[in-house]
């Protein structure tokens, strides 16, 4: 009885600790609970107070200020100032930099989704969709990506005229300064449909709208700077660059060389205070042709000539210089990897230029790097994710496109297992960054400036599109690797190490803004104690710091006890009201994966303190986890607001697994490593008492999503959404037009083709090429002549899309290829096989015939109702179509003369071609008789001109396969035909 009542009380104690925790009761409250609970429990068992007594004296000691106060805040406070690294200006403008959006919700473990639901999805007004409708897609087809890269090395002076006088430049300038004042996500939309016409051309658009002088002025300008320079840039009168990144400075820019000193100089005839500046700045977009150049220097007044002798450094500031400035030098071209948007250096020597030159004048000295971390992380977050979207979305349709043309053993590439690993990760990826793009840009809709979640952005975009592009290369093989016009992947393949380079070098962004700027932005407590920390005055820092540090550690308990509970029950089952079935389930590993994570982060941060900042990995660790828990929760978005097909459906369930076994996998790989074994054991087994929960989509869902991946229209909407968001066309000729082209085709005629190659693979027809084989089944009867023309032209078509380009021997000029399979050469095509077949037979003492069919397919002599009686092809008309245009039939003839010509031999050797020219002249008297018929009789369609491409529907294959009792297995059979 005694052992049992101490087993019960006990269980209250902990039951009390917990539920204290999960309430997040306040020090005082929660102390006086549990000293209550202390004594309930030793009326109910003595022995409780084994456990009691150390819990009231804690308790005790919370609730009297001067004792807590010298054993516990003291102590604490002195070890994490002396743990504490001393920080520099910069990192700290840097850390300090930017607001907090929905990133903050996830970090801090308890994302209150009723606020999420109530964020407006972003959409595009009225005049934004018609710029896109209108201006960017005249300056689309204006573009040749490849005319621009190894031809022009620049935009045309047409295309650079449409932009500047259309606004492409001004898109984020306000509307009172002559701009477009467009949305973040309009701003996002408009370049990536540039970017999957033209890199070049979206670069060339994309800076001026992010990190340069029209963003620093809209902010931090004064009046007379905005007057005088925003309508110019608005306008494309004026073009900017802006100068941060040399030689000695790259990502860390706190190392720039380059000065500012403050001195006096004659400017424009007048003894005036300015700056001597000295800097040479490399890799500087659109400096070649630039007017005007924002520059980031580091500012020093050693004589004290402002008016505080004792500051003499004022740190980074920006500063904004006409081009044509006495002294500065716009120096050469770089070649970023090849693709030839204008970049290149800008440098000077003693350049003089006045104080209000400062981007908001002097009293702005000194605040360059916040102003541009701040205005660097709204443009990052939507210019290269933009790119990254597009490059991925393109992938997407023209791999897609070619996983279902190109054929290998009889069957379409996109049905291997092996191919589709690839393209269902391709698909979800991709499923993800346009999700990932409408979560960041309504967050910049808010206005602030997340830098967190911009950083995040930059970062999964890029490293996502260069897994999309990658794996596409991996399954167009050979046809991508060729160099040419016709190469519709190497354009976003070349722009991989650009996007992963600029705006802030990803393996930095990983290891160290992410969570590191994360912690700074989004831990509700952190940011404060820090500064109490590194106060001068220790007295005042440690009384504030007593009450911020026990808050501190009720938010941590909160997380850390929601995460026990969860890792028994899971998540919290609160969700957004729009969630449904499907969806439910995720938010609710998301409540418990964030609270998973503010434990963990505050266990990092409590016990590695500063040295944290050392250990990168366990870092990018940490910006895996946040980052994919704002990723899921963009996919669960993107999917409520979408058509939820099945398709989607799909999409949305690989794209959440991936992300949830990446957060596992990063908690699992940072616990392994913790330095703190004991702690990372304790917090493992609270957040994953279970171990693994997460696994990564099984290959029945990767087939799936792959087979939908090759789909188009209902099958996939979700492919025909992604042609809205591009430039998309069908042009045959055209770089990205031409497998879209062939794969459409595809669609309209699949039920004749895959009936057509069903046949062809069981060996039903006679010949050694596609064209032999399907004369012999239009003689035959198998098909009717439309649809042998339509197979021809197809598989034309479908070699045509395969096709790698040839240059010269000297590389510098692509050569025109001819296409073996056209229409025009298909009778080129027709071998002798049957002389071959009857050589082989005698060879072999099998008596032959005069080439006539061999006996598995007897010849069928009839005479169809179309008025077609040649017993040797079987071609029939049902009246309804022309089959071929006079002039058509007669090159047809002149092709199939020039042949025999050429081969004189040919007619005696095959009786396909010896009646080829009969059977022409034949099609053309059956047209007239067609062309008089359709007068006669209203009934008949009378088609005066044949349009180039015949188009063949649905309706017209099934009609064409059912309406005719001969039919079996899919080809039509004649009475005597032994196939």
């Amino acid at each position: 009885m005694a052992v049992g009542l101490f087993i019960l009380a006990v269980i209250i104690q902990l039951a009390m600790v917990l539920a204290i925790f999960l309430l997040s009761l306040s020090r005082v409250t929660g102390s006086i609970v549990a000293l209550i609970t202390v004594i309930v429990t030793a009326i109910i068992s003595p022995w409780s107070l084994i456990l009691g007594i150390p819990i009231a004296l804690l308790c005790l000691v919370l609730l009297i200020a001067p004792l807590r106060q010298s054993l516990i805040t003291k102590p604490v406070y002195k070890a994490l100032g002396g743990a504490m690294p001393s920080m520099s200006d910069t990192e700290r403008e840097a850390l300090d930099a930017g607001t907090s959006w929905w990133e903050k919700e996830l970090f801090m473990g308890a994302p209150n989704w009723d606020t999420f639901a109530k964020y407006p999805y972003p959409e595009l007004s009225a005049e934004e969709q018609s710029f896109i409708d209108n201006e960017v897609e005249t300056l689309c087809a204006m573009l040749d990506e490849w005319k621009i890269q190894h031809k022009d090395k620049e935009l045309s002076p047409e295309a650079w005229q449409f932009i500047k006088s259309n606004g492409f430049l001004g898109l984020i300038i306000p509307k009172e300064f002559g701009g477009l004042e467009f949305s973040s996500y309009a701003q996002s939309r408009v370049m990536s449909k540039i970017a999957s016409r033209s890199p070049t051309a979206a670069v060339t658009c994309m800076v001026p709208n992010s990190l340069g002088p029209g963003e620093l002025l809209m902010h931090y300008g004064t009046d007379e700077q905005k007057q005088r320079w925003l309508p110019g840039l608005a306008k494309g009168d004026e073009v900017p660059c802006f100068g941060l990144t040399g030689p000695e400075a790259g990502s860390d820019a706190g190392a720039i060389p380059d000065t500012g000193v403050v001195c006096y100089c004659m400017h424009e005839g007048e003894q005036v205070l300015g700056l001597r500046m000295n800097f040479s700045k490399r890799w500087i977009t659109l400096a070649p042709i630039a007017t005007v150049v924002g520059l980031a220097f580091k500012m020093h007044d050693p004589e004290g000539l402002l008016g505080n002798p004792q500051k003499t450094d004022y740190g980074i500031t920006c500063a904004l210089v006409p081009a044509s400035h006495k002294g500065v030098i716009i120096g050469p071209r770089h070649n970023p990897i090849g693709s030839p948007f204008m970049n290149g250096t800008v440098d000077g020597k003693d350049v003089f230029i006045p104080l209000d030159y400062i981007i908001g004048g002097v009293e702005n000295a000194g605040r360059g790097w916040r102003m541009l971390m701040e205005c660097l992380g709204v443009g990052r977050g939507i210019s290269l994710p933009a790119l990254s979207t597009s490059a991925s979305e393109m992938t997407y349709l023209s791999v897609g496109a070619f996983a279902k043309v190109r054929e290998q053993f009889k069957i379409s590439v996109g049905k291997f297992e092996g191919v589709q690993d690839a393209t269902s990760r391709m698909a979800s990826n991709t499923y993800m960054l346009e999700a990932f793009r409408h979560l960041v840009t309504c967050g910049l809709n808010q206005g602030g400036t997340p830098s967190v979640m911009t950083a995040m952005a930059k970062y999964y975009a890029t490293e996502t599109m260069r897994s999309v592009v990658n794996d596409g290369m991996d399954v167009v093989g050979g046809r991508a690797v060729q160099m040419g016009p016709r190469n519709f992947l190497a354009t976003p393949y070349q722009a991989i190490p650009v996007s992963i380079t600029v705006e802030g070098a990803n393996i930095l962004t990983r290891s160290l803004m992410i969570f590191g700027q994360g912690a700074m932005r989004c831990h509700p407590y952190l940011f404060d104690e820090l500064q109490l920390l590194q106060s001068d005055d220790k007295a005042s820092a440690t009384k504030k710091f007593d009450t911020l540090f026990f808050k501190h550690l009720g938010y941590t308990f909160n997380r850390g006890a929601k995460a026990f509970v969860a890792g028994y029950v899971g998540g919290s089952n609160h969700a957004p009201s729009f969630a449904d079935g499907f969806t439910r389930p995720y938010y609710k590993h998301i409540n418990r994966l964030s609270a998973s994570f503010a434990l963990t982060a505050d266990m990092a941060l409590g016990l590695l303190a500063g040295d944290l900042k050392r250990k990168e990995m366990l870092s990018g660790r940490l910006a895996d986890i946040h980052g994919h828990l704002f990723i899921s929760t963009a996919i669960l978005q993107f999917y409520e607001y979408g058509t939820k097909s099945e398709a989607e459906r799909l999409h949305a369930e690989v794209a959440l697994q991936n992300s949830f076994y990446t957060i596992q996998e990063a908690f699992l790989s940072l616990f392994a490593n913790f330095p703190n074994r004991m702690a990372a054991s304790l917090v493992s087994f609270v957040t994953f008492p279970s171990g693994r929960i997460f696994t990564p989509p099984d290959d029945e869902l990767k087939r799936k999503l792959g087979d939908t991946f090759m789909d188009d229209f209902a099958a996939n909407p979700f492919r025909d959404y992604l042609k809205t968001m591009v430039y998309y066309n069908t042009e045959a000729d055209d770089v990205t037009g031409r497998m879209e082209h062939a794969y459409q085709t595809l669609l309209d005629i699949e039920p004749l083709w895959q009936k057509f190659k069903k046949a062809e693979h069981k060996d039903s027809f006679e010949g050694l090429t596609f064209e032999d084989h399907v004369v012999y089944a239009s003689q035959n009867g198998d098909i009717t002549e439309e649809e042998a023309e339509v197979l021809i032209q197809y598989n034309a078509l479908r070699f045509d899309s395969l096709l790698t380009d040839v240059f010269d021997k000297h590389l510098s000029q692509a050569q025109e290829r001819d296409n073996p399979h056209s229409l025009d050469n298909a009778v080129q095509q027709l071998t002798d096989y049957a002389q071959l077949k009857n050589e082989a037979q005698a060879r072999n003492g099998i008596a032959t015939t005069d080439g006539s069919a061999s006996d598995n397919m007897a010849a069928t002599a009839t005479n169809d109702e179309t008025g077609d009686a040649n017993p040797n092809h079987g071609y029939e008309s049902d009246g309804d179509v022309e089959m071929v245009s006079e002039q058509d039939t007669a090159q047809e003839v002149r092709t199939q003369t020039d042949f025999v010509d050429a081969n004189p031999d040919a007619e005696a050797l095959d009786h396909r071609h010896r009646d080829a020219e009969s059977h022409l002249n034949e099609r053309m008297s059956n047209n007239h008789s067609l062309h008089r018929s359709s007068a006669d009789n209203p009934e008949h369609l009378d088609h005066t001109e044949r349009p180039e491409n015949v188009e063949v529907t649905q309706d017209t294959v099934e009609r064409s396969s059912t309406s005719d009792s001969k039919w079996q297995d899919g080809l039509r059979r004649d009475e005597n035909d032994k196939v």
